[in-house]
């Protein structure tokens, strides 16, 4: 923690000596930050960018993302789009904010440096799991994706754009969503043509006659709507996914290990899709003994431009054996 908080220190000296460029950022990020509020986190992008032989270079691109969101005055916010055109009363000065979110990662780090057990990080794909001896795991907490519900690769587009990862939106389709699992609409529109071989895959067979029945009336309900979005290649494919998330976590879950799954069901052009109830059935099929859902609250019943009035719930599902 010592020497990353000298780091920090070092980074924000030489980033007062830099001359600020906002000429070649994206328009996406022209349009969230003001050219003086861009220029002070050009200044922190730049010194960073000198020290790559440091052993945190790692924590300065960690500490400079943190606070990308923060020191904007647009709509921001980590569970919605980027809104340019909303506006919001708080923002902070970049510099403040670093050092700011440096001293909190310097508090986590020391507080995790007490700890007898180290964590250790595994930069894998949970529907291959390769790193990930078998036997492994007694207890796996996590919360996938719900369908239809958050474009995680639009999550990743502001501070991807900041840092020259990707120039717009099609950018993330190569760059993210090819490999995360397939959870909306923008993740599946190459593959809509692929759909029924989706739904015949092996690796859904135990909920395959409920996943065609769904699937068919979502893309004849699509025929309906002017957005025509393809909600059946979603759905199919989500589940295809997530039947080989549960056929890696039987692998690497120890015999009478648990696994709980906070997760959300859908209703896309308010057909429901039974979430809880095949994602039980996919990790029996997978070799899991048994599983049950807990309720921890109602969905869609707050807002009212919601699209449709299917009751939808939220909860964990527990899986055992």
């Amino acid at each position: 923690a010592e020497g990353y908080h000298a780091y920090i220190q070092s980074v924000a000296r030489r980033a007062a000596r830099l001359t600020p460029s906002v000429e070649n950022y994206p328009p996406l990020i022209r349009k969230c930050y003001p050219d003086e509020q861009l220029g002070d986190l050009d200044q922190l992008r730049a010194a960073w960018a000198e020290t790559t032989d440091s052993p945190y270079y790692d924590h300065g691109w960690l500490t400079l993302a943190a606070i990308l969101r923060q020191c904007s005055p647009v709509g921001t916010a980590n569970w919605q789009y980027v809104l340019p055109k909303k506006t919001k009363a708080k923002v902070a000065d970049p510099l403040s904010a670093f050092k700011s979110r440096a001293r909190q990662i310097s508090a986590d780090m020391q507080a995790r440096s007490r700890s007898a057990h180290p964590g250790m990080l595994l930069q894998e794909d949970a529907r291959e799991m390769n790193g990930v001896p078998n036997g492994w795991a007694t207890l796996v907490i996590t919360s996938p994706p719900y369908p239809n519900n958050f474009d995680y690769a639009d999550a990743t587009r502001l501070e991807m754009s900041f840092f020259g990862d990707v120039t717009g939106w099609s950018g993330l389709q190569d760059g993210v969503r090819k490999h995360l699992v397939r959870s909306c609409t923008q993740h599946v529109s190459p593959i809509v043509s692929q759909t029924k071989q989706l739904v015949a895959d092996a690796d859904v067979t135990a909920i395959h006659d409920e996943l065609k029945a769904v699937c068919d009336r979502l893309e004849e309900e699509r025929s309906e709507h002017g957005g025509k979005k393809n909600y059946h290649t979603m759905v199919a494919a989500y589940f295809v996914d997530m039947a080989r998330v549960w056929q890696q976590l039987r692998r690497v879950t120890a015999s009478g290990g648990r696994i709980c799954f906070v997760i959300g069901d859908s209703a896309p052009y308010g057909i429901y899709v039974p979430v809880d109830q095949w994602m039980g059935e996919l990790a029996r099929a997978a070799g899991f003994r048994s599983w049950s859902f807990e309720k921890t609250r109602d969905r869609n019943i707050k807002w009212k431009n919601r699209k449709h009035r299917v009751p939808l719930k939220e909860g964990r599902l527990w899986v055992g054996g």
